[in-house]
């Protein structure tokens, strides 16, 4: 249903920017003139791209616990205990409040992102209510997220800091965390002109989300159990 698909609708100034881009990209490869000989080359490798990515979607099932990136079938190996309470943390108090406000819906890992080119999972994302109203209880495949949480680990570092750093942002999604469970910190980034700028990287205090309206929570609440539970109780009061 969204395969492949999920631009928001503020995502202009996203969208405009990767168009700026390609235009510059072109120009550069019309100065050559072979380069029909390389967008030939480039067709053929993104169809065959293409079919590997529909078998990899035919193949989605509950026990599915992998990527589609760049053309390669990414599995995910298991995590930490850190990586694990964190991941769940947050998305406890994200869920609950997202849903006690009727702001839109929380997900998390296993559910599958498709952007135009590759298929992410999440640790924790967020659709606010106008997107996440239209989702079936059926479906796998989800549009590009309003906010996105990854937490690092030893196999998804560089990924987290690079490849989806880049789509998430050329995709739109307007806010994103990286978490550092080992360390105890927030790399807080907001989406400005098609590119993430770092809003602030907390290791105490409060983190506010900008995309997620109201949602505020100490950082500790993401690495502490008695603090995720006190900020628990904060919501669920309001």
């Amino acid at each position: 249903m969204f395969g492949g698909a999920g631009w928001p609708g503020d995502s202009c100034c996203a969208l405009l920017f990767v168009i700026l881009r390609m235009e510059a990209i072109v120009e550069q490869m019309l100065r050559y003139p072979q380069v029909h000989l390389y967008l030939q080359q480039v067709q053929d490798a993104l169809r065959e791209e293409q079919d590997r990515r529909k078998a990899f979607h035919d193949s989605l099932s509950d026990d599915t616990n992998a990527e589609f990136i760049n053309g390669e079938i990414i599995e995910n190996v298991s995590t930490d205990l850190g990586h694990n309470e964190a991941t769940g943390f947050l998305y406890r108090l994200l869920s609950v409040f997202a849903g006690r406000n009727k702001l839109g819906r929380a997900g998390i890992e296993k559910l599958m992102v498709s952007l135009t080119r590759n298929d992410y999972e999440p640790d924790v994302c967020f659709w606010k209510a106008d997107r996440s109203a239209h989702f079936s209880s059926s479906q796998r495949l989800f549009p590009a997220p309003d906010f996105v949480a990854e937490v690092l680990s030893g196999s998804t570092q560089k990924r987290d800091r690079g490849i989806k750093f880049q789509d998430y942002a050329a995709h739109g999604v307007g806010e994103y965390w990286i978490v550092d469970a080992e360390r105890r910190t927030v790399e807080q980034y907001a989406l400005v002109n098609g590119q993430y700028e770092l809003v602030e990287k907390k290791n105490s205090g409060i983190i506010a989300s900008t995309v997620v309206d109201g949602f505020t929570l100490p950082v500790e609440a993401i690495f502490d159990e008695q603090r995720n539970l006190e900020a628990l109780a904060g919501i669920l009061k309001s």
